[in-house]
Order: C-alpha cells, then sequence, then structure tokens
C-alpha cells in the first residue's frame, strides 16, 4: 500500500474504520490511520537501513499507545539517547525519533562503513553527525511514501536538529510534562549485528491532525472511484452483419457486402525493430524508484596492508607504509564498502580525482551496494 494507489478494498477498510465503527483510545484518536502511518515508518526503516548495512533488516512495530512526556521518559530507561527532532511540512506536524545510546552508535558506525560491532563507549561529534545523516534518510523516505497516502501532498522535513539531551529534558519542550504524546516503538534487528529500539513520537494534537488529514485523503479517494463511469462494452456495428469477402488479386478489395472493387496500393507492413531491455538481469531486484534519491558513501582505496601494533605505535612523520598493490595497478571504488568500479588516479584543477576504467555490470552494482 505504500507504494501504490490504495485498492478499493482497502478504502472501504479505512472508511469503516473512520466512521462509527472506528477504533478509539480514550483521546479520541483514529488509531486505524494512525496505525497506518506507522506501518509506512517501518517500511521504510526496512528500506533504508537494510542499503546502509548491507544487510537483512528488520523493523518490527512492537508497540503504539498514547502516554505522558514523563510516562515516556520512564519507559525510554536510557539517559543518554539520541533526539532526532524536526516538523513536517506541509502538515506542521512537530515530531522527533528517539534513539538509545547503543542504538545511535550503531547505525552511525554503519553510515561512516563500519560493521556496526566495535563502537565506542560514547557519541562524538563524528558519530553524531552521521547519525543524523542516516536518521535524515529514513525520514525523508518515510514522508515521501506518507505524501502518497496524503493523495500527494507534500510532506517533509524542516528545523531538523540532533541533540543528546541529558538531565531533566523532555522530547517536546514546549509542552509540560505531563501532556500527552502519541508515541510507537519499533525493535530494529541487523542480521548478524544487533538490535536496537526506535521510538517515533508526535504531540496528541498533531496525531489526531494527521489522522484527519488521512481521512479526507481516503474519503477523496472513494469520491474519485464512484464518479468514474462504469466501463460498457461496444456495441457491434449493424452494418458488418457478413464477413467481408477476401480481398481479389491485383491489389484491390471489396468493401462491404456487393460493393465495387476500389483498387488500393498495398505495401509491406512496417515495424519497429523489437529493443530488448538493457538490463534483463536487473528484473526481481525491486522498485529502484524507491530508493535513486539515497545517497551513498563513495571511497577510493589506493590499497590495503597489515601492520602490528608495535609498528604502528612506532610510526612517526616521514614513516613509509607500503601496500600490497603494485605501482601503476587500478585504485579499488567502493560504494558503501562494496567494490562497484576500479580506476585511476587523476589531477583535475588542483583536485585528486579519480577515471573510471573498470566497471560492474548495473545489475551488478545494484545487488553490491544492497547486500
Amino acid at each position: 500500500m505504500v507504494n501504490d494507489l490504495l485498492s478499493q478494498e482497502e478504502i472501504d477498510a479505512l472508511l469503516k474504520g473512520s466512521s462509527g465503527e472506528k477504533k478509539a483510545d480514550s483521546a479520541g484518536q483514529d488509531t486505524g490511520l494512525l496505525s497506518e502511518v506507522a506501518s509506512v515508518f517501518s517500511a521504510a526503516g526496512e528500506r533504508v537501513m537494510g542499503m546502509l548495512s548491507g544487510k537483512t533488516v528488520a523493523v518490527k512495530l512492537a508497540e503504539e499507545t498514547v502516554l505522558s512526556q514523563d510516562d515516556f521518559l520512564s519507559r525510554l530507561g536510557d539517559p543518554s539517547p539520541f533526539l532526532y527532532s524536526m516538523t513536517w511540512d506541509g502538515l506542521e506536524i512537530p515530531a522527533a525519533l528517539v534513539l538509545n545510546g547503543r542504538g545511535a552508535l550503531m547505525l552511525a558506525d554503519l553510515m561512516m562503513g563500519g560493521d556496526g560491532k566495535d563502537l565506542p563507549p560514547e557519541m562524538n561529534d563524528l558519530y553524531l553527525s552521521a547519525a543524523q545523516e542516516g536518521l535524515s534518510q529514513f525520514v525523508g523516505t518515510a514522508l515521501a511514501d506518507l505524501s502518497r497516502l496524503l493523495s500527494g501532498k507534500k510532506v517533509v522535513p524542516r528545523g531538523v536538529s540532533a541533540t543528546l539531551p541529558h538531565g531533566e529534558w523532555r522530547p517536546f519542550g514546549e509542552m509540560d510534562r505531563g501532556e500527552k504524546i502519541w508515541a510507537v516503538r519499533y525493535n530494529v534487528e541487523i542480521h548478524d549485528i544487533g538490535s536496537f529500539d526506535v521510538w517515533l513520537l508526535t504531540t496528541l494534537d498533531a496525531s489526531n491532525k494527521l489522522a484527519e488529514e488521512l481521512n479526507k485523503a481516503v474519503q477523496s479517494a472513494a469520491k474519485e472511484e464512484a464518479a468514474k463511469p462504469e466501463p460498457h462494452e461496444p456495441r457491434p456495428s449493424t452494418a458488418q452483419t457478413e464477413p467481408a469477402p477476401p480481398p481479389r488479386a491485383g491489389g484491390g478489395a471489396v468493401v462491404g457486402a456487393g460493393a465495387t472493387s476500389v483498387p488500393v496500393e498495398a505495401r509491406p507492413a512496417a515495424f519497429l525493430p523489437l529493443r530488448p531491455d538493457e538490463e534483463p538481469e536487473l528484473k526481481g531486484i525491486g522498485n529502484l524508484d524507491l530508493i535513486v534519491d539515497v545517497p551513498l558513501r563513495i571511497t577510493v582505496e589506493l590499497g590495503r596492508t597489515r601492520k602490528t601494533i608495535g609498528e604502528i605505535l612506532n610510526m612517526g612523520p616521514g614513516s613509509v607504509i607500503e601496500l600490497e598493490k603494485m605501482a601503476g595497478e587500478p585504485v579499488d571504488i567502493l560504494a558503501n564498502g562494496k567494490l562497484i568500479a576500479r580506476g585511476e588516479v587523476v589531477i583535475i584543477d588542483e583536485s585528486f580525482a579519480v577515471r573510471v576504467t573498470e566497471i560492474a555490470s548495473k545489475a551488478d552494482r545494484i545487488r553490491s551496494i544492497s547486500g
């Protein structure tokens, strides 16, 4: 449903959920429509984090609830979390993502090409920036999918900030600690690496507004569907009640029963040449339109070698590190740590660059960057 238009069955189900039979909590929220929003973020998280890690990622919706800001902090149970705050421009909805410290470190390490395992004890500025970039890709993808649910209404993040709050803090500082918020907890599990929780938060008033906007979009889609004319089969022509006789030799043709012969010009039919798919091996990879705007980290590797700890400690200015590659060999070009091409180093306007000399096929490159 994220990638396609709403089917009639889905429209009927959502309309039923938003009418007198809808599920609602004590605050009057339409939980059916808000659960759809929660599912959008879950699906976007699997796509983005799966590509960042190059591994199988499962983002499970663990719980969806309404609680006070104080209750949320008690549930979070982490004195040093990662807070990613923003406003959803187009809806003017304040929102936030909250990760525990370990989850933020893991995400940042994957963004920087690491394996997500050898993590530092705490966040520094470099890891903070990398974690913010990872969540920016996640939120951007999710809001693009949400825009499709809202009949194409553009929703983008604005006023983004990433902080490491300490002491007395709350997700929405302008609100009292006892005020209610809509909170969704996801469990992110990355194969062979580990798992962590991500919380999606917005104010209760904003969540009700979001449900109203979704309800309007659903009803609008239902009205458009109902207004479509019913398809009808064309009536057969009464003029042609008998099969037409075969054409006569010599290029003439008989038009209608008993009609006179009318000479026509006959020539071979001309068809455009069939063009085979440029990349038939791309079939089955998935909808690439969903990820073409996601940035990747490109690295050019001159070479590698291994050193002991003692050798590294003895290094100083002027030390020479001999690499395993021979002089003149092409350098490796990596996308998110995966080899996609090789090339030669050149200088353009006093800056280093790489001229590509060998490159994998498009299908191999996509498979490489997606794990």
